[in-house]
């Protein structure tokens, strides 16, 4: 299975951030073709060393890599990498990570 963890730091405007998020985003995504599953944080983000400025992770679940590929790559996929820009710039330290999992 592949997936897509999407980090965003705090936001300046925390309502706003989510009212995009959930009202805008989070149903573009979901017609990414392919996504098996959507994933959101729920309150507080901790790490040993404390807090961080992270406010909301996501995570997308894929079958494999070149799934996640191909769903970026249709209209839906550009659809929600264009709107992920306008609540959440490149500049603004939003972290994206793709990768496989094998179980161990």
């Amino acid at each position: 299975m592949a997936h897509m963890i999407v980090i965003y730091p705090t936001p300046a405007d925390i309502e706003a951030f989510d009212r995009h998020y959930f009202d805008i985003h989070v149903p573009l995504a979901k017609k990414l073709p392919g996504l098996r599953k959507y994933e959101v944080s729920q309150g507080p983000i901790a790490t040993p060393a404390g807090v961080p400025d992270v406010y909301r992770i996501g995570t997308l679940h894929f079958d494999d890599l070149a799934a996640l590929k191909r769903a970026f790559a249709s209209p839906e996929g550009q659809a929600a990498a264009a709107d992920r820009r306008l609540f959440a710039p490149d500049a603004s330290g939003v972290q994206m990570y793709l990768f496989d999992n094998r179980e161990v």
